[in-house]
Order: C-alpha cells, then structure tokens, then sequence
C-alpha cells in the first residue's frame, strides 16, 4: 500500500492497518529473536505504532524520512518491503542494507529512509541536511526526523533545530516521547520536561501530541507538513507515548514499575482504535478478522523469503568499505587494496 495523502473516508482503516502490521511484525520478530533466527540488539516499537503510523500518513513519496535504532514500524510504514526488512534482521545479502546493518541500520534510498541510525541524536543532523539539500534544489519536499526524548538532551538537538529555524527549512521533527532514555526517566535527565516548551524556545512552531491517539498524531502532522509545505519553517511535534517492551531484548526492565507498564496497556493506540471504529460501525470483527490474515500471510511471506535467503559470500565482506569508482587520473579502484610484501 502505497504512502500518499489519503481522504478522510478509510483513514482509520489504513491507520489501524498499519499499526496491526508493525506490532504483529514485531511480535514475530520477538519469537524469532528467542529461537536464535535474529541475532545482535533488536529494540521494539510495541505501544509507539500510533506514531509511525499517524506521522507516516501525512507524508508523500518524495518526503524523507530518518530513523533511530528503533526503526521497524516506519520502515513498514513507508513501504520498505517487509521481506527485505526480515532478511536484514537475519543479516542476509537480501536485506535492505545487505544484511550488514541488521535491526538498527534499516536503510532504504529508493524509499527515501535514511536509516536506521544507532547513534542517539545522529539522525537530526542528516535531517537538516537533507532539507537543505532540498531547499537547494528547489523542492518542495519535508524530511520527517523521527528521535526519542534522550536525544533531546544532546548537543546536535539544540544545533540542529537552531539552524533548521535560521534558514527555516523544511524539517518535521517527531520527537517520540516515550519517559524514558534506554533506563533513565524523563524527570531524572531534564529540568524541563515539556519538550515542545523547548523547541519553541528556538522559535520553531512546536506542541505536543497524545501519541497513543493515532487520528491525533495523524492530524497534527497533516497540519505540520502542510504548513511547512506552504513555507514555513520546521515545525516539532512532541509525541507523548510509551514503549510496552524493555529498551531492548537484552534489557531487563527494572528501572520501571510493573503497575505504570500495565496502566500505559490500558491506553493501546490500537485496542483504543478499533474501539472507535466499532462504535462508529466502520469496522466488524469478521473486518478485523480479514486485516489480520492478510498481515499474517505479509509476515509468513518475509519469513520464509528470509529463511531461504543466501548471507553473503566471505569475498564481498569487504565491498562497500571504499568507493568502486576508479580514482581521477587512475584506474585502480579506491577499494582495491594491494597485497602485502
């Protein structure tokens, strides 16, 4: 399903349709991680999708998009195949970065998502970068720049958003807020908490969002990217939501109180979405029934393209390290490395 502006009439379906493919992808992922099949760190979007999903539906083909490490759900998102994202997990040649980035470096040029990025914060620069690229050349583009809360006690946070707003370029920054920095709260890294507060203090249109409300996070960023469209400047989101998982697999989630986690569940941007549609009668379960097959046959077809993907051979590890373009005025490639004596 292709990302574009959508009319109003389907939306929630669409919105409910993505978030049910990043978490059941995920819990896939989950299972796969357990029996060995996915190796490395692997961190989960479970309880966020609201946010990939209603940031996401603002966008068009031609906007970028850059990621953090936990990047599975605007992948999907933004139609990176599901089988090159699962053959990437496993680390085959078939994955979207070749299987050398794994779970945190999903890359994807052609569908303009530029990672993936492990380094907290790293994203921001690249997303500044690549608007201004675009104000360049005259395009009438937006970068969305996906980062959590930790970034924003970052030196490039306060760097990027300043110069983004002294040459007013077309940057949508979706901060997802979600309380915690790996294991640090909010209140404990951050003498002020309202992160919008903070970005407005560099003259950047800002507000917060209820990122566990998927028709809230998708009308604010329709607002935002229309508004930056129309010339005016980055905009922030600060999307107040909250991840169900540890950080990461390896994480043993003690710095949170089971209580909060199980009062967050009660707020599930997707149970609270199907209830609407119910009410308002736009979906039934035998509806709801049909969308889960459908995203479970996806899945079952990533896995198996996955399983029976080949890694990719000893002799090409070090391709990619230098250029393959002969240097000016030579013809031995950059990557070509002589023998030792």
């Amino acid at each position: 399903m292709a990302v574009k502006h959508r009319a109003r009439e389907g939306a929630s379906r669409d919105l409910l349709y993505q978030m049910l493919r990043i978490r059941r992808f995920e819990e896939r992922c989950v299972e796969l991680y357990s029996g060995e099949k996915i190796r490395g760190f692997m961190h989960l979007y479970i309880g966020e999708e609201a946010v990939a999903a209603g940031v996401c539906h603002a966008l068009t083909p031609d906007d970028a998009v850059v990621s953090t490490y936990r990047e599975h759900g605007h992948a999907l998102v933004r139609d990176v195949p599901a089988t090159a994202i699962m053959a990437e997990m496993y680390g085959k040649a078939a994955g979207c970065s070749r299987g050398r980035g794994g779970s945190m470096h999903i890359f994807d040029a052609p569908h303009r998502f530029y990672g993936g990025n492990a380094i907290v914060g790293g994203g921001l620069p690249l997303a500044v970068g690549l608007a201004l690229a675009d104000r360049f050349q005259g395009r009438n583009r937006v970068t969305a720049c996906f980062f959590g809360d930790g970034a924003v006690a970052e030196g490039e946070f306060h760097e990027c958003l300043n110069l983004a707003a002294l040459w007013r370029l077309p940057v949508l920054f979706a901060c997802e807020n979600n309380l915690y920095a790996m294991g640090t709260a909010l209140a404990r890294s951050h003498a002020e908490t309202d992160l919008a507060l903070r970005a407005a203090s560099y003259d950047v249109v800002a507000w917060p969002v209820d990122g566990m409300d998927v028709s809230a996070v998708a009308d604010s960023a329709s607002r935002a990217a229309e508004s930056i469209r129309a010339g005016a400047g980055p905009h922030f989101l600060e999307l107040r939501t909250y991840r169900f998982r540890a950080h990461s697999m390896y994480d043993p989630d003690r710095y949170r109180d089971k209580a909060e986690i199980e009062q967050w569940k009660k707020r599930d941007p997707i149970n609270a979405l199907i209830t609407r549609m119910k009410a308002a009668q736009e979906i039934d379960d035998d509806g709801l029934s049909v969308l889960e097959k459908e995203i479970s046959a996806e899945i079952d077809k990533a896995i198996a393209f996955a399983e029976q993907a080949p890694v990719e051979p000893v002799e090409d590890l070090a391709r990619f390290v230098y250029s393959d373009t002969p240097r000016a005025g030579g013809t031995r490639p950059m990557g070509a490395v002589e023998a030792a004596p």
